[in-house]
């Protein structure tokens, strides 16, 4: 995947704007949210997030994203051992799936990302561990966004809280800066050491994604050439937001 090199700070201007992508964002996951259920289609699932994404005047920020070849579709959809980067198509959700959506939103020129993931239905005692743990991840790594930090303190809270719960953070997949491009510098892996990697400092936006896997952190990659699997087949989860390092704090740009 291509990367933008270099950190750059936004704006206050620039992150209303960011903000604003990042609303349209959370509207489009909601309403892909909304129709999971079983026997939907991970297809129909993505239209439901387009069609948020149109009714805007923003534009997907994945479809025909660089790759093995352009991404096809406005979100990924990714279902169980599927940790990321699932393509939407004919594949049903059935009862006790878990069920990942990320989801891109470009507008003015910049981009809001955000993901979330979901039980299908009744989950399992293990499924609903994975879920609350991988969603309590992302919040703590939020809370680590100060100015003053640095990224490594972000990674190792992600990774602390994490494997607290006898779970694995993925190694090949990190968090990201983002704005104008979709990756930017830094990476934010979901590990790390405290007091390592770039200072936070106010401007800087990053989507953290922790990414966990229930079995292992390895993954590889299916014959479509995009989707990510756990390595043993194992159940995975993921949750997303665009965040900005501010003087007040962190902010959380792809709220509704």
């Amino acid at each position: 995947m291509p990367w933008k090199r270099g950190i750059s700070l936004k704006s206050k201007s620039e992150l209303a704007v960011m903000r604003e992508a990042g609303r349209i964002n959370a509207l489009a996951l909601a309403a892909a949210r909304k129709i999971v259920a079983p026997g939907v289609t991970t297809a129909e699932i993505d239209e439901a997030a387009a069609e948020v994404i149109r009714q805007h005047g923003a534009q997907p920020a994945f479809l025909g994203y660089p790759g093995p070849y352009p991404y096809p579709a406005v979100t990924t959809v990714s279902i169980n051992e599927e940790l990321v980067h699932g393509i939407p198509g004919k594949r049903k959700l059935a009862e006790g799936d878990i069920v990942s959506v990320d989801c891109g939103t470009v507008l003015d020129g910049y981009v809001g990302d955000s993901a979330f993931s979901m039980a299908v239905g009744a989950a399992s005692p293990l499924a609903q561990k994975l879920l609350q743990v991988t969603e309590h991840s992302l919040e703590v790594g939020i809370s680590q966004m100060i100015a003053g930090k640095r990224t490594g303190d972000v990674s190792a809270a992600i990774q602390e809280d994490v494997e607290k719960n006898g779970l694995f953070v993925v190694r090949d997949y990190t968090g990201h800066g983002v704005g104008h491009a979709m990756h930017e510098e830094p990476q934010v892996p979901n590990y790390g050491e405290r007091g390592r990697g770039p200072q936070l400092r106010p401007g800087m936006v990053i989507a953290l994604e922790p990414m966990v896997l229930v079995g292992t952190d390895e993954t590889r990659v299916l014959g479509d050439q995009w989707t990510v699997v756990s390595a043993d087949g194992s159940l995975t989860a993921h949750f997303e937001h665009t965040v900005a390092v501010t003087e007040e704090g962190p902010w959380i740009l792809t709220l509704p």
